[in-house]
């Protein structure tokens, strides 16, 4: 499609769940969007609804693929929803054609390769912020709104838990990135030293507000890390990150490991190269959510310390319901909505800081939650309301 609208945002992984959302959500907002897939079928519904919409096909594999698909869109700001592989690639494409971008979240390794850039953003007036989701994303700001009351810390635990009114398998976010939380060995910080732990090895189990008796054990996350760069000096001395699954979705994903449909090597199918894990996306993709089905999601922080020399802990929390008019998209409101918010930030100026950051950095956190009130997204400090 020729462009002939300046786009106000370009949405890369525009055709899957996140993208889904977010584009949605913008241009419910009165938006307009550029999107972006390695294929169209997801993004029909956008693109027929709303006529503020074009697409374009990208491999992100290669950034020059990238930077022709920023070019042709020609939008300041770029929102990358798609796996987390390519979210290194993503970054320099929007530092070559100098643009701003975030992300919803990398790996350690890649997080750390994309905060190292931050000085060529800063260099070119741009702003990259990477984890802009649920969590990594709400979890990061409710922690740093929660600290400001601590003088040292010493504890962090966070996470997320979930569960649904009909008990049948839908996919909660990524199935990619849920089959490597699943799988990789979860790094945590005990005592101040760095330890690992197998996810389904250490399994505990409590009541979480909203959820009730969920199960929850420790995985690997970003925010291990960009916890530890952000509050090392502030004395903290242990820190895990847990996931949370229903039994009924925990016992499906188990069999996608059990079975090697969730692998990322490559096999041969018809002479052509295949990774299981796309496939395994792609079909799932056609998966339909049963009628009347909601979600609810905890997504909670606990942080332990001193103030005035006396103990003192503070539980964050974010409820996320199922709105109505979005049952398809569940509880991923509070990745795909939040990714919406912050790039909305960015483009009316109320981010303005430029470099290479996580949300904790640079998001002003009461503002950032009276977004999410506007969604039905309720914030708890110790189990009082303050959104």
């Amino acid at each position: 499609m020729k462009n002939t609208l300046q786009y106000d945002f370009l949405i890369l992984g525009a055709s899957g769940m996140q993208g889904r959302i977010v584009a949605r959500d913008l241009l419910e907002n009165g938006f307009s969007t550029f999107l972006a897939d390695i294929q169209k079928g997801g993004s029909e519904g956008n693109l027929t609804r709303f006529p503020k919409t074009a697409f374009a096909t990208v491999d992100l594999r290669t950034i020059e693929n990238i930077i022709e698909v920023i070019k042709k869109a020609g939008a300041p700001i770029v929102i990358n929803c798609a796996e987390g592989d390519w979210n290194l690639n993503v970054y320099k494409a929007c530092l070559a054609t100098k643009k701003h971008v975030l992300d919803l979240g990398s790996d350690i390794p890649m997080t750390k390769e994309q905060m190292a850039l931050g000085p060529f953003f800063k260099e070119d007036d741009l702003i990259g912020i990477t984890g802009c989701g649920s969590t990594p994303g709400v979890n990061n700001i409710m922690l740093n709104y929660a600290i400001k009351e601590l003088d040292t810390i010493h504890d962090i635990e966070a996470g997320f838990v979930w569960d649904s009114n009909i008990k049948k398998f839908v996919v909660p976010f990524s199935i990619e990135s849920i089959l490597d939380e699943l799988t990789h060995p979860a790094p945590a910080l005990e005592n101040g030293e760095w330890v690992t732990k197998e996810p389904l090895k250490n399994v505990k189990v409590r009541d979480f507000r909203g959820i009730g008796k969920q199960k929850y054990f420790p995985v690997e996350h970003p925010e291990t890390f960009t916890f530890y760069i952000n509050y090392e000096k502030e004395g903290l001395k242990n820190m895990t990150f847990y996931a949370g699954f229903p039994d009924h979705s925990l016992d499906k994903l188990m069999s996608f490991i059990e079975l090697g449909i969730g692998d990322k090597e490559t096999v041969i199918v018809d002479g052509k190269e295949i990774r299981p894990i796309d496939a395994l996306t792609q079909s799932l993709r056609r998966l339909k959510t049963p009628e009347d089905y909601k979600e609810y999601e905890n997504l909670w922080v606990e942080v332990r310390g001193e103030k005035d020399s006396k103990p003192k802990a503070i539980l964050m929390e974010c409820i996320v319901p199922t709105l109505t008019g979005w049952e398809d998209a569940g509880c991923n409101i509070d990745t795909g909505m939040t990714a919406s918010i912050i790039a909305q930030m960015i483009k009316d100026g109320r981010i303005n800081t430029r470099g290479s950051y996580t949300p904790a950095m640079v998001i002003p956190e009461e503002e950032f939650f009276k977004e999410l009130r506007t969604r039905e997204m309720i914030v708890h400090k110790d189990g009082i309301i303050i959104n």
